[in-house]
């Protein structure tokens, strides 16, 4: 996967990607829209964010490359892909317990906080593009 040169786009298949964690200065996008929703980027090395009508989406500390992201009801997937291990926390609802895939292997049950953020530490150094799935229990 390459970076996401024009930082923000929309997919043929109707998700969202964003981020390039290869930018050394600061980049940024704002009103995007996409599927009725202003989205705005902010990335380079150090972190990638994403925003939604206003509101907390995505965020990686360092910077990441997202592709594929779609929210649903029931929770987010994306493919992300970085220089070095990252941690990723996504907006979702708040005080809910979440099924956590990373790849192809399940790495348990997480809950969300009282603002409805979930975090996790993924391992992206040297392996390239790799799925994630979080989807609300129950």
């Amino acid at each position: 996967m390459a970076v996401v040169e024009e930082l923000l786009r929309t997919e043929e298949n109707g998700t969202i990607s964003f981020g390039n964690y290869r930018l050394d200065a600061k980049a940024k996008v704002e009103d995007y829209e996409h599927g009725g929703d202003l989205y705005k980027v902010k990335t380079f090395k150090e972190l990638t964010k994403l925003e939604k009508n206003g509101m907390f989406a995505y965020e990686s500390q360092p910077g990441t490359s997202v592709t594929d992201f779609l929210e649903t009801e029931d929770g987010v997937t994306f493919q992300v892909e970085a220089a070095e291990d990252a941690q990723i926390t996504v907006g979702l609802k708040e005080d809910t317990e979440y099924s956590v895939s990373v790849g192809n292997e399940n790495i348990g049950t997480m809950k969300t906080n009282l603002s409805g953020k979930l975090s996790l530490s993924i391992e992206l150094e040297g392996a390239g593009e790799i799925a994630v799935k979080i989807v609300k229990n129950g």
